[in-house]
C-alpha cells in the first residue's frame, strides 16, 4: 500500500472512530477542510507540521498516522515492503521499520537533510522515545531542553511538550527512533493480550 494511502486510511479511520466530521476536525486542527479531504483521498501529501496538527486534534501521536492495518501473520517487515514517507516541507524521509504485528514498540529510521528544521507545535500524549544517532548531527529541542547529538549518541525523551528537530550540519543526518506506544492508541489485539 502506498504511504499516502496508508495515511489517508488511518486519518479516515481515526476521524470516524471519534465521530468527527471533516468540518469538526478542521476546526480543532486549524487545517482546512479541503486540505483534510485531499489527504483522506490520498491526493495530497501533507507536511509533518500538518500531520502534527491533525494528530493533536485526534488525540494521537503523529506516528499513529503511519500505522498500517494489523497483520498478525508475519512477524517480519522486509526492507522492500517498509513504508517510506518524505515530508514535502523539509525533505526528511521516514521509514517505518516495525512489522505490522501488534506491538507496543515502534521503530522508525529517519534521514534528515542538512540544514532542515521541523517544529511540532503540539505535544504527543506523553510518548516515551529513544533517538539513536547513526550518522551526522541533530539538535533536538523539547520544551525548553535542547540537546546537540552526534553519531553514536542516544537520547531518551518524552514528547509531552512542543519539539523541534534541526540538522545544523552540512551532511544528512540519519537516526533510529524507538518509541513505546501507549495502550490507548495500540490496536485492540495488543491490549487484549496483556
Amino acid at each position: 500500500m502506498d504511504i499516502n494511502q496508508i495515511i489517508a486510511h488511518r486519518l479516515r479511520e481515526l476521524r470516524s472512530a471519534r465521530g468527527m466530521t471533516l468540518a469538526v476536525l478542521a476546526e480543532h486542527s486549524g487545517v482546512s477542510r479541503s486540505n483534510i479531504s485531499l489527504i483522506e483521498r490520498g491526493e495530497s501529501s501533507a507536511t509533518a507540521t500538518v500531520l502534527d496538527k491533525l494528530a493533536a486534534a485526534l488525540g494521537v501521536p503523529v506516528a499513529s498516522l503511519f500505522e498500517r492495518p494489523v497483520d498478525a501473520t508475519s512477524p517480519i517487515a522486509r526492507a522492500d515492503e517498509q513504508p517510506v514517507w518524505t515530508d514535502p516541507g523539509s525533505g526528511y524521509v521516514r521509514r517505518t521499520l516495525s512489522p505490522t504485528v501488534p506491538s507496543l514498540i515502534q521503530m522508525v529510521e529517519i534521514t534528515f537533510p542538512a540544514g532542515a528544521r521541523v517544529a511540532y507545535e503540539t505535544s504527543s500524549q506523553d510518548i516515551d522515545r529513544q533517538l539513536w544517532m547513526i550518522e551526522g548531527r541533530m539538535e533536538i529541542t523539547v520544551g525548553t531542553s535542547c540537546w546537540d547529538l552526534a553519531a553514536g549518541d542516544c537520547l531518551v525523551m518524552r514528547l509531552d511538550e512542543p519539539s523541534t528537530y534541526h540538522n545544523p550540519g552540512t551532511i544528512p543526518a540519519r537516526y533510529l527512533i524507538a518509541q513505546v506506544m501507549q495502550a490507548a492508541i495500540v490496536p485492540r489485539a495488543v491490549v487484549d493480550r496483556q
